[in-house]
């Protein structure tokens, strides 16, 4: 079977792309000349995944919060040893992580491509999991999850999202509680690898200067591409159009004053990379450090640092933020809803969107000067249905009427809500 090519003109890219008759897709994008190769081994698999059933099959399945990450933790651990240590042996860099969506392993070198993709391939296939090694990791995840309570960013984070969201589980901790994972056994790792390592719920990528032939085939050597296909049927809760409270605060050990105001979309506004794009672009162009109201803040002392904007836009859920660092928090909260308010109004200025559109276009392009960015991109937009070479070229489609219905229908009060660390009284 030979691979399907997918070319992009603006990127001057091209993907090489095989589907096996058990729902397993495997990608290689070249890149010559480079000395580096990244690899990821990916599952639609995260902390949001904690109801499901199989189609076909009465029973529901609810889980402890926290076993994706678990779950990540105890892959590494194989009957011969240790994969991060066999990796470390080979002089290759590897590493995992968990996200609301996914959980990827993944490794980079310079040498040794072939033998390292095979025990990716490996381990991630076949965990070893004892209830004696689940008891001893209990400790080890209530340690990290204990350090994240203190984590003022952390906080600020999953705080906004608890104000947000009411019932969908996105406003869990990606690790759980330590509640949540003391009811976690090898039975329930096993059940849900059972479920979601299931090669119709994955995805493998290879980014850099490979022998194409040869990793199709290692993954063909080492997959049964000819087993059954499942399909999951994961039991979201329907999350109401209205936000779960105005305003969350905390004490934690910070200097200055932290906050995030957070505005979540409607059920109608997900996974729209359009939308998306758009939303960055007006927001950059509003609140980036080149705009004059930045500028402002930042130069009369009201803003101690830049303002940061993540858009999360998922196939399930989607919401902008807006972060920064102020004594005069409140103030400047009041100042950012005045702008975008007066740009609902009137629009963002045209100049300063062209400009602001051609450097994301710019960072855009630039991001395949990495074999890392491309893995890391590439990955978080597969699983949420969108083809990367889309996502970058859709930046030329975005006009200046799209950037200004973005504001108008993402940032509104109603589904506005702020979450503020502030210094610990003494």
């Amino acid at each position: 079977m030979n691979p399907s090519v997918i070319k992009s003109d603006l990127l001057k890219e091209e993907m090489y792309m095989k589907e096996y008759p058990c729902g397993l897709k495997a990608f290689i994008i070249p890149k010559k000349g480079y000395s580096k190769k990244y690899a990821m081994f990916s599952t639609n698999f995260g902390s949001i995944d904690s109801k499901f059933n199989l189609y076909g099959k009465d029973e529901i399945i609810e889980v402890p919060d926290g076993v994706a990450h678990f779950l990540e933790h105890k892959l590494f651990e194989q009957t011969d040893g240790n994969a991060m240590e066999m990796f470390a042996d080979m002089g290759v860099s590897s590493n995992a992580f968990t996200s609301f969506n996914q959980t990827s392993y993944l490794f980079s070198c310079t040498d040794k491509f072939e033998e390292a993709f095979e025990l990716l391939l490996r381990f991630v296939q076949n965990p070893d999991i004892s209830e004696e090694s689940v008891e001893k990791e209990k400790g080890i995840i209530g340690q990290e999850i204990r350090m994240y309570e203190d984590d003022p960013d952390w906080r600020l984070y999953f705080n906004l999202i608890g104000a947000l969201y009411n019932d969908f589980p996105v406003r869990k901790d990606i690790a759980g509680t330590i509640e949540s994972i003391s009811h976690i056994n090898r039975d329930v790792l096993y059940k849900c690898f059972n479920t979601f390592y299931h090669l119709s719920n994955m995805a493998i990528l290879v980014v850099g200067d490979v022998d194409i032939d040869k990793t199709f085939e290692i993954i063909e050597n080492k997959v049964d591409i000819n087993k059954e296909k499942i399909h999951i049927d994961r039991g979201y809760p329907e999350e109401e159009n209205k936000i779960n409270e105005e305003r969350v605060e905390v004490n934690l050990d910070v200097h200055n004053p932290l906050f995030m105001i957070g505005f979540k979309n409607n059920n109608e506004v997900k996974n729209d990379i359009r939308k998306e794009i758009a939303i960055n672009i007006a927001l950059e162009t509003l609140l980036g450090k080149g705009s004059e109201e930045y500028i402002s803040m930042y130069e009369s002392g009201l803003l101690t640092s830049t303002l940061d904007v993540d858009c999360t836009f998922e196939k399930n859920y989607s919401f902008v933020s807006i972060s920064g660092e102020s004594q005069k928090y409140d103030e400047v909260i009041d100042r950012v809803m005045s702008i975008l308010e007066k740009a609902k109004e009137d629009g963002v200025n045209e100049e300063d969107f062209m400009r602001i559109k051609k450097k994301f276009l710019g960072e855009a392009l630039r991001q395949f000067n990495s074999v890392e960015r491309i893995a890391h991109s590439f990955m978080s937009n597969y699983f949420r249905g969108v083809n990367i070479f889309e996502y970058v070229e859709t930046y030329e489609k975005i006009t200046i009427a799209d950037v200004n219905n973005a504001i108008k229908d993402l940032i509104k009060k109603e589904f506005m809500a702020v979450s503020v660390v502030k210094p610990s009284k003494s």
